[in-house]
């Protein structure tokens, strides 16, 4: 599929509308294909006109494309190396998980959310701040539903995952992030918050928090993540547009980037394995809402404002990042931007 520059020009317009009618103060954007890509951006860091421009290379909290970028990416280079499989159950490599609800549950089961894991992550209402009873705790809590019976998006399916990773690889998240993904893309500019006060200006703030009494901006908005230090498999990445077009065209490309990528990990991720359950789920990915199968185009988005996009089918990858969580909580206008957003960049 080529770029066009009529496409271009919409995709640039959704963008500017989307400063316009307030549904984010600024964006960044992308669409390509494996070997070329265009980018841009709208509006301003802030709505206040003295507030710097958005940059294409602006750094957002991603959000839950932290599930991806992180968690994804890692337990696909787990299976690949065979230290871990679909099939593993959670007794076999969380030891804390024996006797408990979770024992049983299998790596495919959070892949695909069909694990029956509690809907909500209430980390401290239900085990306190101390980060060794938080995790005690999430690994010993009841289910709330049968594995393998119903597909409910879940924090934490990417939380435990992350644990999981930890342990196999003897290292933290963040640090195995950056040794075994980012610094083989070269996505030099993404890494976990709090990110140094001389980012400031480069980092799109988001909402609005009582007790700093400012913006988060550098911070991020997730509070789980916060609470368990800035580092999990919920959120707390930080990223810009120029990294994540990286990281998709090796999504696309995988065979060129097989120290991070096998390429039946990425295919098998960007098929339907929830059989008949509703919705539609790959591994951690799923289909774009308002796209058929036909269609091949997966996504994941982030509560703070931002969404990522690709379809092997047409070699095309869409990224937009905002900060709509400035104005609000409420998705309604932004997902139906994204929607628009999404529709433009893959010709549909």
């Amino acid at each position: 599929m080529q770029i066009t520059s009529s496409s271009t020009e919409q995709l640039a317009a959704l963008a500017e509308a989307g400063v316009q009618e307030r549904i984010f103060p600024g964006a960044a954007w992308a669409v390509g294909t494996v070997d070329d890509g265009v980018a841009g951006a709208a509006g301003r860091l802030t709505p206040d006109s003295a507030s710097a421009a958005m940059q294409v290379d602006t750094l957002f909290d991603i959000a839950s494309l932290t599930k991806i970028i992180s968690v994804w990416s890692l337990t696909g280079r787990l299976l690949k190396q065979e230290r871990l499989g679909l099939d593993t159950r959670l007794a076999d490599v969380l030891p804390d998980t024996h006797g408990y609800a979770l024992a049983p549950v299998t790596i495919f089961q959070l892949l695909t959310h069909t694990a029956g894991l509690p809907l909500r992550a209430r980390l401290r209402a239900s085990y306190g701040e101390v980060y060794d009873d938080i995790v005690r705790g999430v690994l010993r809590e009841p289910l709330e539903g049968i594995p393998g019976q119903a597909v409910d998006y879940t924090d934490r399916a990417a939380l435990i995952l992350g644990l999981v990773i930890e342990r196999l690889l003897g290292m933290p998240l963040d640090q195995a992030l950056e040794e075994h993904v980012l610094r083989s893309l070269g996505m030099a500019a993404t890494r976990f918050g709090p990110l140094p006060a001389a980012h400031g200006k480069l980092v799109a703030p988001t909402e609005y928090c009582e007790q700093a009494g400012a913006h988060l901006a550098g911070v991020t908005h997730d509070f789980s993540t916060r609470l368990l230090g800035g580092v999990c498999g919920i959120s707390g990445l930080f990223s810009n547009v120029p990294d994540l077009q990286r990281f998709l065209q090796a999504m696309l490309a995988p065979d060129r980037h097989d120290e991070v990528f096998d390429a039946g990990w990425v295919r098998d991720s960007l098929t339907v394995q929830t059989g008949s359950l509703s919705p539609s789920r790959g591994l951690f990915w799923h289909p774009a809402a308002g796209s058929g199968p036909q269609d091949d185009i997966w996504c994941h988005q982030g509560f703070t404002g931002t969404a990522l996009w690709i379809s092997p089918r047409r070699g095309r990858y869409a990224v937009l990042l905002t900060n709509k969580l400035y104005y609000t909580r409420d998705s309604a206008r932004v997902n139906a931007l994204r929607h628009a957003f999404m529709r433009c960049a893959f010709g549909l």
